[in-house]
């Protein structure tokens, strides 16, 4: 694979990342119109994960690809075994919090990053966020040391 191909695939994978976080703020906010069946919170948490684990699977599949081809630099296998090692991380960050957002009380939520930015979304299921529930999930993250609340956004969904 040529390097141009090369680079094409690691942008198009920050580019699917980048399209995964744009639904995400789409599903959260998006008013539904008269023909469309609404969402409920619990198969809205489902998605939201189901579409994550598959995005996540083919960046992975594709850096695989790069990492393992024969026709590959060390410069390009270094870069796309560092990005790998970049979205495994970020992976472990979200299941992470959520899983101590969740042990706080919560019934569900997900968490989303971005890989080129500190941004951390927190879509939580609530009926009634209150100043002390975005606290307690700002205080989470930032002890984690993951961001700080200038960077998280927490989106409730009933």
């Amino acid at each position: 694979m040529s390097k141009k191909k090369k680079i094409i695939v690691l942008t198009s994978m920050v580019a699917l990342l980048a399209v995964t976080a744009v639904f995400n703020f789409m599903f959260t906010t998006k008013s539904l119109g008269s023909t469309e069946m609404p969402v409920t919170a619990n198969s809205y948490f489902a998605e939201m994960r189901a579409e994550r684990v598959s995005a996540r699977s083919e960046n992975l599949t594709q850096l695989d690809t790069i990492i393992n081809g024969t026709e590959v630099s060390a410069t390009e296998r270094s870069e796309a075994l560092k990005l790998k090692m970049q979205l495994t991380e970020m992976t472990e960050q979200e299941m992470l919090l959520e899983t101590l957002i969740k042990a706080y009380g919560f019934e569900d939520c997900v968490v989303t990053m971005g890989i080129n930015s500190s941004n951390v979304n927190v879509m939580v299921k609530t009926t009634d966020l209150t100043q002390e529930d975005a606290i307690l999930i700002y205080s989470i993250i930032e002890e984690e040391h993951i961001s700080t609340f200038e960077n998280v956004n927490i989106i409730p969904i009933s």
